[in-house]
């Protein structure tokens, strides 16, 4: 796959293209519908498949003071884009100047002249321009005057009838709920990030911890959670069987942030500075403050067994 960084740069054998447009953030069931669509088209009439997403999250430019929301990182959403098979990604920079685009401007600069696509596919809320003046029927009768197709995906609901959104698996995981959020996702969810170095207390505990801040990432419910954490090795990712905890360490002090304190089984490595990815298997128990470092490590000793029986599974 591709990846390209603004609409202007785009090399003549990547127009054309049958292009899917949105946030797709946490890339859930619904998302990749609306992304095979595009894929369906793009393979029948022999066009590029494209992916069109902005970063950062435009809510991050109009609400800078929210609390951490993401569900994916660039390179998290990158990684699974390229796993439905596209393309070419683009990965528009959104800025004042670009937010400030009509719907008019952006459907001629953007999707006539930058991508010159053949085709625009969007969920069925997809809105966009200035004050977010455009939506679907924009695109479909401004698609009719200017020469590309058109297609609103619908809802797209589980077996229950409710809706995937992105909104959902954010309830789920600040519930706690890993496997409400994995229904929607159609995965186990996945944090991201550069290891640090801590403060070494897991490696005295006998349970040495690679330990990640989670930055634009939502913050899901604090306590002890089953893992895998993915390394990756060139174009492969390998995965390790762990557990977890996340939060804020009170048998010691309380943090200002949450922290993540992932413990590889049967790992010797140095994690240190890598990049690492942590699926959320299974909640295992809250945090809580124990009356001693001998009942901490034992409650330790119990996780480990537990979150092992889990992953075997």
């Amino acid at each position: 796959m591709r990846i390209f960084r603004h609409y202007t740069d785009l090399p003549e054998d990547a127009r054309g293209c049958v292009v899917a447009i949105g946030n797709f953030d946490g890339l859930h069931k619904g998302h990749q519908v609306v992304i095979r669509e595009a894929g369906a088209k793009a393979r029948a009439q022999g066009k590029p498949w494209a992916v069109m997403t902005f970063e950062p999250h435009p809510d991050s430019l109009f609400k800078p003071n929210a609390a951490p929301f993401r569900l994916t990182t660039m390179r998290t959403k990158a990684h699974m884009i390229e796993s439905l098979g596209v393309d070419e990604l683009l990965v528009q920079h959104f800025d004042l100047d670009f937010a400030g685009l009509t719907a008019e401007a952006f459907v001629d600069e953007v999707i006539v002249k930058g991508l010159g696509a053949s085709h625009v596919v969007s969920g069925y809320d997809f809105q966009f321009g200035k004050k977010r003046q455009g939506d679907c029927d924009t695109l479909l009768h401004m698609g009719r005057a200017r020469g590309f197709g058109f297609t609103a995906v619908p809802k797209v609901v589980d077996e229950q009838g409710i809706v995937y959104s992105s909104t959902r698996v954010r309830e789920y995981l600040q519930a706690g709920d890993v496997q409400g959020a994995r229904h929607v996702l159609g995965r186990p969810f996945e944090l991201e990030g550069r290891i640090e170095h801590g403060d070494a207390r897991g490696r005295k505990l006998g349970f040495p911890t690679a330990n990640m801040h989670l930055g634009d990432f939502l913050r899901p419910a604090t306590g002890v959670y089953a893992i895998r954490a993915g390394l990756d090795e060139g174009l492969e990712t390998a995965w390790i069987d762990g557990v977890a905890n996340f939060g804020r360490r009170p048998t010691f002090h309380a943090e200002d942030d949450v922290v993540l304190e992932a413990h590889l089984f049967d790992f010797s490595g140095d994690l240190y500075g890598k990049h690492l990815r942590v699926q959320l298997v299974e909640r295992l128990r809250d945090e809580r403050k124990f009356d001693g470092l001998d009942a901490l490590k034992a409650q330790i000793a119990k996780d480990c067994e537990k979150a092992r029986e889990i992953l075997s599974k």
